[in-house]
């Protein structure tokens, strides 16, 4: 019983909550770095999100801690596609890692910027709009579109 419900759980989307989480974390984060002009916290949602995007669900840290926080209450939650979600993550990691670079570069204007970037497209998807969304459909479809087989004549 316990391994079905483990696998059912697998193959199921991550649920709403957690996905709400991660996208608060992403803003807070980004809001309380830039209210302490502190680039280390920063760097703190780098590693946060790293093994999410490099392992999914199973090493992700903020899938653990919203398990652990809504426990049973996630049962029948709307969810998302793990995909579209470590999509949107990478975007982040991409984001903020570019920021941590421009950090040590000298460069923090464009440190701010990038994670302002991350931040604003985190409150968007809080609010209901999710651009990352946008673009994991976009790229799917432009990838389906080149990679398609093109009928041929044969003569």
């Amino acid at each position: 019983m316990q391994q079905n419900k483990q696998k059912s759980l697998n193959e199921a989307g991550i649920p709403m909550p957690i996905v709400t989480l991660n996208r608060a974390l992403l803003l807070g984060g980004v809001l309380a770095a830039g209210a302490f002009n502190e680039p280390l916290i920063t760097t703190a949602l780098v590693l946060v999100i790293l093994p999410a995007v490099i392992f999914g669900r199973k090493a992700s840290p903020v899938f653990i801690l919203g398990t652990m926080l809504f426990g049973e209450g996630r049962e029948g939650a709307e969810t998302e596609n793990p995909k579209l979600m470590r999509f949107n993550n990478a975007i982040a990691l991409i984001l903020l890692t570019g920021a941590q670079a421009a950090f040590l570069a000298g460069a923090p204007a464009v440190g701010w910027a990038l994670s302002g970037v991350v931040a604003i497209a985190a409150a968007m998807a809080l609010g209901g709009f999710c651009f990352g969304c946008v673009l994991f459909y976009r790229f799917n479809l432009e990838r389906h579109r080149l990679l398609a087989k093109t009928p041929s004549i044969k003569r």
